[in-house]
């Protein structure tokens, strides 16, 4: 082939890429996960099993939690457990995992536990020769993220992870400082001379959680917006812990509080999102979680390869290029690894550009342009 006749035909298959970023609206990501928020609580509110279980904490100081959330239909239930997300975030995106009304949405990873579902979630595969539980090793794979940030050749600080799990240090970039992270008991040194944060990263030392891998959500919530405000990074990751914490100590009350402050996180940053000139119309948020839980008595508080029904899992979508389905019925599985090749189509990226990518976008979540 001639050389002329080369560049055209180089040119010619970059188009339809070039194309495609021209008609997408969305220029940042913000995800946003709350570990091992099960299906059941998401689309049918409190549960009934464990709502006057002693044993899950849900004893005679948790009435009031009972007489605010109980409600006679599952949908009245959900909006009283998370209303910001069921009346503002859904109807303007799409929710995908009610198992109840034959949208399932599955993790490929054989662990179900945290770390194979983030990197799940991050690299678009299972990683499962590789990564098989929690352990803190490096991930092998570079990330969304840090794909995202040497393809637009951002600077570290431009692509942000806030975790409440210091574990995020190994599951969200393959080579150690290619992007922003601040996880676990942490002090978080952006944005500099800065008087909340200070504070934030002063309490966050004296409010101790339940282990020493996990902060509270409030500390990792309260850091991210500051960054997000003074720094305001093209990408970020917010990564919550608090409801699978509670949920192995057998609290389903804490478990739902959790959730509660997870919808009020929700609210303060999509508000914030959409008073921003940078963000506003322009930002996709997208809401999931790395694996569920079971739904007996025995076993609603744990995960992995022996627990049933853990593998279902939920995504929402919300953003300029999903069109506002609302909650989904009766499609085909989805899978963990589907959420970054669907990132990728929201962003104008072609899938194929992420080497090794196993999943493929999901289509009721990216709207149709040409």
């Amino acid at each position: 082939m001639r050389r002329r006749d080369f560049l055209t035909a180089a040119v010619t298959a970059l188009a339809p890429c070039s194309a495609l970023a021209d008609q997408r609206e969305t220029k940042h990501i913000i995800l946003f996960t709350s570990d091992g928020v099960r299906w059941q609580d998401l689309f049918t509110g409190i549960d009934p099993l464990l709502m006057n279980e002693k044993a899950a904490g849900m004893g005679p100081a948790s009435a009031d939690l009972r007489t605010r959330l109980w409600k006679a239909t599952a949908e009245e239930r959900r909006s009283a457990l998370m209303p910001f997300f069921w009346n503002t975030l859904v109807p303007r995106g799409v929710l995908l995992g009610n198992v109840n009304r034959g949208c399932s949405m599955q993790v490929s990873n054989r662990y179900r536990v945290s770390y194979p579902g983030y990197s799940e979630i991050l690299t678009g595969r299972a990683q499962d020769d590789a990564i098989k539980g929690n352990d803190p090793i490096r991930n092998p794979t570079p990330s969304l993220f840090e794909f995202l940030k040497k393809r637009s050749k951002l600077t570290a600080d431009q692509v942000a992870v806030f975790a409440s799990w210091n574990v995020f240090h190994f599951i969200a970039e393959s080579r150690p400082g290619d992007i922003f992270i601040n996880a676990g008991y942490e002090a978080c040194p952006l944005p500099a001379n800065n008087a909340k944060v200070a504070l934030l990263n002063r309490l966050q030392m004296e409010a101790r959680f339940l282990d020493r891998t996990s902060r509270h959500d409030a500390f990792t919530f309260g850091l991210a917006m500051e960054y997000l405000a003074a720094v305001q990074p093209e990408h970020m990751f917010i990564a919550f812990d608090e409801t699978d914490d509670w949920a192995h100590g057998k609290r389903y009350d804490q478990v739902i509080e959790s959730l509660q402050y997870f919808d009020q996180a929700l609210k303060t940053l999509w508000g914030f999102l959409e008073s921003s000139p940078k963000y506003r119309g322009r930002t996709t948020l997208v809401v999931t979680a790395d694996h569920g839980r079971g739904s007996t008595l025995s076993d609603w508080s744990d995960h992995g390869p022996k627990v049933p029904g853990d593998e279902q899992i939920w995504a929402a979508f919300i953003g300029p290029d999903t069109p506002a389905g609302g909650e989904l019925s009766n499609r085909p599985v989805r899978y963990q690894r589907d959420i970054a090749p669907t990132i990728l189509e929201l962003l104008g990226i072609e899938t194929g550009a992420y080497a090794g990518i196993e999943g493929v976008a999901i289509p009721e979540a990216i709207r149709r342009v040409g």
